[in-house]
Parts: structure tokens; sequence; C-alpha cells
């Protein structure tokens, strides 16, 4: 599939990636989406906390969308779709990643950027007990590459799922963990990896058999995260194999649904390999679009909805029809 040509062009104030990335996430507010909740038991008897909102009237439609790292359903990036989907007659459901609905989870291992069990969890969920017969699925960031993992796996994807977005995807692990350790985003990865400490010091507390004070204290970095907690937790040899395992990279010439990837140039988590173009060239389901903009899940445009969002909703229409 050609490359998507963009028009995406942002205030001159967002056009800096920096700008942009902050004030969507620490900034944006989004008023107006009434949210109820619903808990899920897993395949291994664990929970997930899903968020739905609905469209005015009945729909047969739904948008499942997946957050990033250390996000959760009532970020600005989730309910900004969910409220747009929901007001042009699409229900959404906002899944919290095991963990990250204020509950911690059951077990010690929780969410990670290849866990796409729970997405089908959640699929399957929306066809047997919801009854959907069109199903979206739009991922940000860490849940864009679980989106692209999932669709291109080997697995049977259900008929019901049309097509999906990913938005700032890492579809490259090794390299994207290089980024995030560069001095341009310290202050992101200090930021993640507090958060992120702070949830594994909750663990030990329920798993003190499986990790100690110590290695907990010699977490400096992401990447040690992920070498003392994220493969290890998930049944990966270390960081890098869990890196290897999970990219989405791998997966995407097997994507066999309408599938659009929004990595803006100036997303400074991403390395050159996260921008698939050889990939997006061969397969014909497969839409990569790279505006110059955007930062990393920025895309901000005036009005009441992103970028992303209008793309969204533009691009699961367009495949409707």
């Amino acid at each position: 599939m050609p490359i998507v040509e963009s028009n995406y062009k942002p205030p001159f104030q967002f056009r800096n990636g920096f700008i942009g990335t902050v004030y969507s996430g620490l900034i944006r507010k989004v008023n107006g989406v009434e949210q109820i909740r619903e808990r899920i038991e897993t395949r291994d008897q664990d929970f997930l906390d899903l968020d739905w909102s609905y469209a005015e009237a009945k729909s047969d439609a739904v948008i499942i969308l997946l957050h990033g790292l250390e996000g959760h359903a009532q970020r600005p990036y989730i309910t900004g779709t969910a409220k747009l989907f929901n007001q042009n007659g699409i229900d959404a459901v906002s899944v919290n990643f095991r963990g990250c609905s204020g509950e911690d989870n059951r077990f010690y291992h929780s969410y990670h950027s290849g866990a796409t069990n729970d997405l089908d969890d959640v699929i399957q969920h929306c066809i047997q007990n919801k009854n959907y017969s069109r199903i979206y699925i739009k991922g940000i960031s860490l849940g864009g590459n679980i989106t692209l993992k999932y669709l291109g796996e080997e697995r049977e994807i259900p008929k019901q799922i049309k097509s999906a977005i990913s938005i700032s995807v890492p579809v490259h692990l090794i390299g994207s963990a290089r980024e995030l350790h560069m001095p341009k985003n310290a202050a992101f990865a200090i930021r993640f990896r507090k958060h992120l400490v702070d949830k594994l010091k909750v663990k030990i507390k329920n798993f003190p058999e499986h990790i100690t004070q110590e290695e907990i204290l010699s977490i400096k970095t992401l990447r040690d995260f992920d070498e003392v907690y994220t493969s290890k937790a998930h049944g990966f040899k270390d960081a890098q194999d869990y890196y290897e395992q999970c990219s989405s990279l791998q997966f995407l010439n097997a994507i066999e649904v309408p599938t659009l990837v929004i990595n803006a140039l100036n997303d400074s988590f991403l390395s050159p390999e996260c921008y698939p173009i050889k990939e997006a060239k061969v397969n014909r389901n497969l839409h990569l679009e790279m505006p110059k903009f955007g930062g990393h899940v920025g895309f901000i445009q005036p009005g009441n909805f992103y970028y992303n969002e209008n793309r969204a909703l533009d691009f699961v229409t367009q495949i409707s029809k």
C-alpha cells in the first residue's frame, strides 16, 4: 500500500514535538464523556476493568481503545476518541490494562507491550456477550504495538473486526527503548520509571517471594525495569528477549485487516526503525501516515478533537463504505 500523504498542519506553537507531547498529555481536557465501568475475568483468572461510553442510539459497532504505558481509560487521548465516535453512532470501550484502573491486579505479572491475550479477551467479550457485529480497534503507543502484534500473529482474526488504527507506535521496541534513554527524553523517562517503580513497590508487599527490595533499588532506568520486572514476570529471558519477541514490526506483513498507522516524524520516542515504510509498501492492508509534526500522541488541532481522532473516524468510515 502506498504511503499515505498527510495533511496535518498544527498551530505554529505546537510544531515543536516536546510542546505538543506535553500539552496533549498533561494539559488537554475532554469533558462530557460518561463512562460506565465493567469488570471482566481474563482467561487466566485475573480481571480487566473496561470503561464504556455509548452512542445516543443503540449501535452494532464499537471501538476498542487501548492506552499507552502507564496510562488509563480516562486519559484525554482515550476519552477524546470515545467522545468523537459516540457522537457518530459508535460505542466505545476503553480498556484499562492490568493494574491501571486504580486497583492492582491479582497476580505478580501484569501487562506489557506484547500482551495480546487480554485484547483477545476483550474482543471475545464484545462479540459473545455484547453482540457487536462491527469492531474497530485503536491503540495508542504501547497499546498500538499490542494492536498491530495481535492482528499479525498466527491466530484467526474474528470477522467482526473491520479495521484498526495505531498511533505513535514503537513498532521496534529496541530502537524505541534506545531513544527513550537519550537525554532529549530524560523528563519522560524519569516520569515513566517513577510510576512503574511505585507500582512495583505494591507488588513486593503482595509477592515478596518474587522480588527483593534490593532489586527494586537497582532500577535506575526504564531498561532496568524491564530487566528486573517485565521480562522475568512475563516469561522472557531478559529485556532484550522481551523487546525482540514483542516488537510488532515483525508481524506487519501478516496483517490482513485494513490498518492505519500514524507516526509523526518529530516523535522523540521513535527510532528510524519505527517507520515501517518497506512493510507498508508491500502490504495492501497497511496504511502508513508520517506527518512532519505531531510529537508523541500530540496531533493538536483547533476544535474539540485532535487530528489523529478525526483521522481514525475517517478511516473506519471509508473502510465501511
